[in-house]
């Protein structure tokens, strides 16, 4: 459901900077639990704007809430954690104002090429400077003109999270922001679904199945207290505890788990598991079984775990399956997961019949 906020902030008067932050309910905007395909740490980046002045186009993805700083000042002006330009005017005295079409924007190429299911303008800070209006365009081919219109130019906020449904089925690799006619956006999110290039997978052989780049998918997972399981199929190591995904801590009998879908159908043949950051709260032992996402098959018993350390387990004789399930005993942080194995031949059909579908090149 598509939720955006219109209207101006009030200037900030001290304390907390987000207690008048407007931002929808996490369960009105169910694409936000998808990965974020523009995330700066799987390789997003603004790769132009057509100006920066106040504020670097680059903040526009970093991970985490923007930060204000009342107190910081620069040479320029106000220093804040998101894109600015410069304030647009028009063409002489008696026009002083922007024309109507007047925009400012910035080209987004996503770390990860998919399907975007929703779109976060996020303008947080930005309360008497932020634009009256945005729209958003996406492409596989940046240097064309084949541009499909994803958020229609639509009125938004100050200092508020302007979220937008996506309708459209269509792989993207690039991404266009548009803001009306100038101002400042703190944070752009696209979530949505990896469709890698099925030829690249093939070259691969065998390959991670959980990666995000790869069009794996962390599906659910039994807590999310300190952070999301989407950041165990994130490349590289963790670096902090807030990386990786991490429960709190259990006090019943049960346990916590993890549940991907994997790139395709597909035989793994071994797994990574990573604790890395995670010294004093990671698992005591974790099992892994794949499947169908509702029959699963144990493929990795009951195995302790090390902290701060990667596993890791060569497995034979696993069954095809398009799903995976990690139980960790009894609660605890995992930084990575890596399922290591082949796509099968339905798999990789299936996989190269979806691309096409959705116009990959």
């Amino acid at each position: 459901m598509t939720t955006v906020f219109t209207g101006p902030a009030q200037p900030y008067s001290g304390g907390d900077p987000y207690a008048d932050h407007r931002a929808p309910d996490p369960a009105d905007v169910p694409f936000t639990a998808l990965p974020d395909l523009a995330d700066r740490r799987v390789g997003g980046s603004v790769v132009a704007a057509s100006d920066e002045f106040f504020a670097e186009r680059e903040n526009l993805l970093l991970p985490g809430r923007p930060v204000f700083d009342p107190a910081a000042f620069g040479h320029k002006g106000k220093i804040m954690d998101g894109w600015e330009t410069r304030r647009r005017r028009g063409t002489s005295p008696d026009e002083p104002h922007p024309a109507p079409g007047a925009f400012d924007w910035a080209l987004i190429r996503l770390g990860a090429p998919g399907v975007v299911r929703g779109i976060v303008v996020d303008t947080a800070h930005f309360r008497g400077n932020h634009p009256h209006a945005v729209a958003v365009h996406g492409t596989d081919d940046p240097e064309g003109d084949d541009w499909t219109e994803l958020v229609p130019r639509t009125e938004v906020g100050g200092h508020a999270a302007n979220a937008f449904d996506v309708a459209v089925e269509r792989r993207l690799t690039h991404l266009r922001l548009a803001q009306y006619p100038d101002g400042g956006v703190a944070r752009l999110r696209a979530h949505g679904e990896a469709v890698p290039d099925p030829a690249w997978l093939a070259a691969l052989g065998t390959f991670d199945l959980l990666a995000l780049e790869n069009g794996g998918l962390a599906e659910d997972a039994s807590d999310r207290f300190y952070s999301p399981p989407v950041h165990t199929t994130h490349p590289g190591r963790p670096r902090t505890m807030d990386e990786g995904w991490e429960t709190r801590r259990r006090r019943d009998a049960g346990h916590d788990w993890l549940r991907y879908r994997l790139a395709g159908e597909a035989t793994v043949r071994a797994v990574e598991i990573d604790t890395g950051t995670y010294k004093g709260n990671a698992p005591g032992w974790a099992s892994l079984s794949v499947g169908d996402g509702d029959a699963w098959t144990e493929v990795l018993p009951r195995t302790p775990l090390l902290p701060d350390a990667v596993h890791r387990f060569v497995l034979n004789g696993v069954p095809p399956a398009t799903h995976a399930r990690l139980d960790v005993f009894p609660d605890g942080g995992i930084g990575r997961l890596r399922l290591h194995g082949a796509l099968t031949d339905t798999g990789a059909r299936q996989l190269a019949d979806r691309y096409r579908a959705l116009g990959g090149r």
